[in-house]
């Protein structure tokens, strides 16, 4: 009986916390006394003209008790909310802080929103105030503001574009701040006093979910979540002010938030914000991040551009390449089983990184990182394994928005791939009955704002009801199988998680994403994205002809390139989860379209409706 409960329940240790102590119990609190004890540190970059500009913990500080005290004098009152939409760049840290330093409550939304998703977040969250990134996101609330009778206010970051604009409802972040530093002039106890009005257990910020299965849902986040979670992380792994980041992924979603927002506030390090999507990696070199989230997506893509690059070397090149790699592999299995290298093995992976895994690294902007993480989705464990062996030693973060981020993590010396950890300080893991992973912990959301019954079904006795299936193991590190709902079972009643499957397909160089098909059929299919600038570079390489996207997908030979990689991944499953068929998505998906998650991740249900002729040609 009790090995059978060490089984069902992981529970990490026990949590010294010390913030919610303290006079700094909250997330504005925190922040003010970081400005005051760090004012003339750097807090974050940005890239200007071509060069990174330095900005102050000062210049953070009093941005955001401005942008705070502007919305005050447009009527703001304690626990309003306000909607931010933007890329990410210090306007949007100014403003969550500015919001919350005040008692507001923050409501991110995705920059790749349509019109009527905006509508809705900003309809479901009541926000009164809307900050716009630039004239692109301000003509979306303009074309929906009709149906916003709650709406007073829009403020627009950028006003390139806008000169000739004038609305009543509308203004400039340049005259909310003059209207915040007159306000401070007026009245200059007044911040200090809304600084003192949040509790630790008021809502903090809404994190709107990104509604696979429905209308996205408000999930309600307490300043006693944040805080708990930053010293949960903390103490598992420690942050430094030498440290630099870089944001890149949605500042609206949980994850990039902690890390980008929350997380500087304990360890100091500095923010530095990528141009644009595209400038990635250029600025990935240009910055050479010392700890670096990313999503399975991105690790993906730095894997392709080492494998395309390596093809295009010569045949010395190739064999310094494969003799490196083998020496990082073997030195990375020591540790991983917990055991150190013998020395003729350390001697011989220090000549290795400096003749050549070093200058992998710098190719991806690597070379100075000594924390790295994966998540917001499952990573293929050769993935994992590939880059340890290079020397950076990747781990898996598992949790979800309604637990304000991560539950489980792999701490340092603990890594073992196929697995996303064990349970943070004070947080505890379950495995019910029917094999759903359920988490309990100060880091458990408040609820789902304006929708006490779906509270109710995800919340039951303290438990969060995620969602997700999976186990413990002998460890106590947690495996996630697949989510509930995904797992599928076939005309012959085999269970079978399409994420193993999806994972190795998404290993491939060519492969961008895959969904895998076989829900009460016979056998199993795949929908498969291509990567398209790799296949691209194939098709130019070996003159195969083609004229747009769709033409590449429908290539002959690019059909049988990746029918190859097919086979590569059948051969690892057994007969029945093996994939008989499959087609390529014949158009370019982003993060604009319905179909694709602001975390790069493919949404099954959308998928499957929008190519429901092509599956059932697969049949």
């Amino acid at each position: 009986m009790e090995e059978e409960e060490k089984m069902e329940i992981a529970k990490g240790p026990q949590l010294q916390i010390s913030l919610l102590e303290s006079e700094a119990n909250t997330v504005p609190r925190l922040f003010w006394r970081r400005v005051k004890e760090w004012r003339d540190q750097t807090a974050m970059r940005k890239k200007e003209y071509g060069l990174w500009k330095d900005i102050s913990w000062r210049t953070y500080g009093e941005k955001a008790k401005y942008t705070g005290l502007g919305l005050i004098e447009l009527g703001l009152e304690k626990g309003d909310r306000v909607a931010i939409i933007s890329e990410n760049n210090p306007e949007w840290l100014y403003s969550d802080m500015g919001i919350l330093a005040v008692g507001g409550v923050s409501v991110g939304i995705y920059p790749t929103d349509s019109p009527n998703q905006v509508e809705y977040v900003v309809k479901h969250s009541g926000a009164k105030f809307y900050i716009a990134e630039d004239e692109e996101q301000l003509d979306k609330i303009l074309e929906v503001r009709e149906n916003l009778p709650n709406l007073k206010k829009i403020i627009i970051m950028d006003m390139e574009g806008l000169r000739h604009f004038s609305d009543p409802m509308c203004m400039s972040f340049d005259d909310l701040l003059a209207l915040g530093i007159q306000l401070d002039e007026r009245d200059p106890a007044l911040f200090k006093k809304r600084l003192q009005e949040p509790q630790p257990d008021d809502l903090a910020i809404l994190i709107y979910t990104s509604g696979t299965t429905g209308p996205p849902k408000g999930a309600m986040i307490s300043h006693r979540n944040i805080l708990s979670v930053m010293e949960m992380q903390n103490e598992v792994y420690q942050g430094y002010q030498t440290d630099e980041i870089l944001s890149f992924l949605p500042l609206c979603h949980i994850a990039q938030r902690t890390v980008s927002t929350f997380n500087p506030l304990i360890a100091g390090y500095r923010v530095n914000f990528v141009e644009e999507l595209d400038t990635i990696p250029e600025n990935m070199r240009e910055v050479s991040p010392t700890v670096f989230f990313a999503v399975p997506r991105i690790w993906e893509k730095f894997y392709s551009a080492l494998v395309l690059t390596m093809i295009d070397s010569t045949r010395l090149e190739k064999l310094a390449y494969k003799w490196a790699t083998g020496i990082g592999q073997k030195c990375s299995d020591y540790r991983l089983n917990g055991s150190e290298p013998p020395f003729h093995l350390r001697v011989l992976f220090k000549l290795a990184d400096w003749i050549v895994l070093r200058n992998l690294k710098k190719v991806i902007g690597l070379d100075r990182a000594r924390y790295c993480l994966s998540g917001a989705a499952p990573i293929s464990p050769e993935l994992l394994k590939f880059y340890h062996g290079l020397g950076v030693d990747i781990g898996e973060v598992y949790g979800q928005t309604e637990n304000c981020g991560p539950t489980s993590i792999h701490y340092e010396n603990d890594v073992k791939f196929g697995t996303v950890g064990t349970p943070l300080p004070a947080a505890q893991i379950r495995i019910a009955e029917d094999g759903e992973i359920l988490l309990k912990g100060p880091h458990i959301f408040m609820g789902y704002f304006n929708d006490p019954e779906k509270t109710r079904e995800t919340i039951v006795d303290g438990w969060l009801h995620t969602g997700d299936v999976g186990r413990i193991d002998e460890d106590g590190h947690l495996i996630v199988t697949d989510r509930k709902k995904d797992i599928i079972i076939t005309a012959g009643g085999k269970n079978i998680t399409p994420s193993e499957i999806e994972n190795q397909l998404k290993f491939s160089p060519y492969i961008n994403d895959a969904v895998v098909i076989g829900d009460g059929r016979k056998y199993l299919t795949a929908l498969i994205m291509i990567d398209d600038e790799n296949v691209m570079k194939h098709a130019q390489d070996n003159r195969i002809p083609f004229t747009t996207y769709a033409s590449l997908t429908k290539a002959p030979e690019i059909n049988k390139l990746i029918e190859k990689e097919v086979d590569k991944v059948n051969k690892k499953f057994a007969r029945v989860e093996t994939i008989k068929k499959f087609r390529l998505i014949d158009i370019q998906l982003t993060t604009d379209d319905d179909e694709i998650t602001p975390t790069m991740k493919l949404k099954r249900k959308f998928v499957n409706e929008k190519f429901k002729e092509v599956i059932e040609s697969m049949y």
